[in-house]
């Protein structure tokens, strides 16, 4: 769409995780170290919380991508399960055939295949995204799972990933068990002004072929008011940015631009009114044992039950408005390069013609009269195709200038 108009290898806001594009600012930096420690030091469970788009899939692709050969990984991305359905699906997702088999059976099995892991000198993560869907029957599940151990270390390490309320679920009093065996738990906060001026730019530079497309601060700063600092809706903004940057033409992107963006997709129901989302603290988790030397776990920003549902609206109507207007420059480009094809072909007939009359013209100055024939005077051809010569001439220059700079009408 606008990567050839910006010198971009691909789009630098897509909303898919990519940790190539992943922006290492404090709160990312802190989260990646903590889960580091927690897969070096072999913990139970570490808890990474974070609001809706603030970056989480990104860091855990960037996590696993990190992952040596001698962790045998388990991830699992959807977490409406019962208790036994979730024990079923870790099962198949590390190899394991569950079919037809009682509970009991399930667990030897499990057991059994994190013994010869171990003996393998292997270890075995379980990374569950989208926690906070997980009931607390299945949760205690898990609990029970991490109780098989060796006299050392823990034969099945757990990594939940989740949004706000996970939090929430944890601090329930029948989870009390499962909460001190926490040992790292962090939670994402949003982006600050800075972070989301060198979060935009950063993501520009990786994206560029040639010399990067940067954003001022001004746009940085309106982008961040409006965002809130969630990397996901700064995304939605800057790709919707480029876009109409790309519909008129605009080289550079300014607050201006930003502006007219923000008010488009408040317009279209992309992004809800100012004002329309509103951001509490929640409790921090008790119970979770600390890391040492590590801050204190920050306290949840719980969005509310709008904030929560306008995540998916924006998706949705931001693919809708884009692959629009997508469509529409696509044609564009279209009529473009046929109006390019039909001018190009236009001045190669010209040229043809020019060609044959100038070869007309130079026969008709030199004729060429075999030895002992007769020689008639002719009035010259050059004169009377004065009028055509010109003709033609004028054609090509109106040609040459068309095509020149081609517009649409």
């Amino acid at each position: 769409m606008y990567e050839r108009f910006y010198d971009l290898r691909e789009r630098p806001f897509a909303l898919s995780p990519d940790p190539d594009y992943l922006y290492p600012s404090r709160v990312h930096r802190e989260a990646l170290d903590y889960l580091r420690y927690g897969l070096e030091s072999h913990a139970g469970f570490v808890v990474i919380t974070g609001e809706i788009g603030s970056g989480k899939t990104t860091l855990l692709q960037t996590l696993l991508r990190g992952v040596d050969s001698q962790t045998t990984v388990g991830r699992i991305v959807n977490t409406m399960l019962e208790p036994r359905e979730l024990l079923e699906t870790i099962m198949i997702d590390f190899g394991l055939d569950p079919t037809g088999k009682s509970k009991p059976l399930l667990l030897r099995d499990l057991a059994q295949y994190l013994v010869d892991q171990r003996l393998a000198g292997r270890m075995v993560l379980l990374v569950i995204d989208e926690a906070q869907n997980l009931t607390l029957d299945a949760l205690e599940e898990l609990r029970m799972l991490s109780n098989l151990e060796t006299e050392k270390s823990k034969l099945l390490q757990v990594v939940l990933v989740g949004q706000p309320n996970l939090r929430e679920k944890l601090g329930a009093v029948e989870l009390e068990q499962l909460r001190q065996r926490i040992t790292i738990s962090y939670h994402l906060q949003p982006l600050d002004p800075d972070e989301t001026a060198n979060y935009v730019n950063h993501r520009l530079r990786r994206a560029a072929i040639g010399t990067p497309l940067e954003f001022p601060r001004d746009a940085t700063d309106a982008i961040h008011a409006r965002s809130r600092g969630v990397p996901r809706i700064i995304n939605v903004i800057c790709d919707a940015a480029l876009v109409f940057g790309y519909a008129e033409e605009r080289r550079g992107v300014d607050v201006d631009l930003v502006q007219e963006v923000l008010a488009e997709l408040e317009l279209t129901g992309v992004l809800p009114p100012v004002g329309a989302t509103n951001m509490t603290e929640s409790a921090p988790l008790t119970g979770a044992a600390p890391v040492a030397a590590a801050a204190p776990i920050a306290a949840a920003a719980a969005p509310s039950g709008v904030a929560r549902t306008t995540d998916t609206r924006i998706e949705a109507s931001l693919l809708r408005d884009l692959t629009a207007r997508a469509a529409e420059l696509d044609e564009r480009e279209q009529t473009i390069r046929q109006r390019e094809r039909e001018l190009a072909e236009q001045r190669r007939i010209l040229a043809e013609e020019y060609r044959l009359l100038r070869a007309r013209t130079a026969s008709a100055a030199h004729p060429y009269t075999p030895p002992g024939s007769l020689r008639v005077q002719v009035s010259s051809p050059l004169r009377a195709d004065s009028s055509r010569h010109e003709s033609l001439w004028q054609r090509m220059k109106r040609a040459m200038v068309g095509a020149s700079s081609p517009a649409l009408d």
